[in-house]
């Protein structure tokens, strides 16, 4: 993300993508729960809503599709 200057949307949910992805194969739920504290910390994708499919994967198990769930948001 960059430093010196507000990221764009666009940038934020990159670098929060990247940065999720790199939990996967090995830490599905580290890779959630980066997803979640990451899009936090911008004010335009705080709070979104696509959390909300991931936590109805986190309790169903559905671990294989972490990566397409991460890789899908927008």
């Amino acid at each position: 993300m960059k430093s010196d200057t507000a990221a764009t949307r666009a940038e934020h949910l990159a670098w929060c993508k990247r940065r999720a992805l790199a939990y996967l194969p090995d830490d599905p739920e580290q890779a959630f729960a980066s997803m979640g504290s990451d899009l936090n910390k911008h004010e335009e994708t705080r709070g979104h809503i696509g959390m909300q499919l991931g936590m109805a994967m986190l309790l169903s198990g559905n671990w294989g599709e972490m990566r397409s769930f991460i890789e899908g948001f927008n």
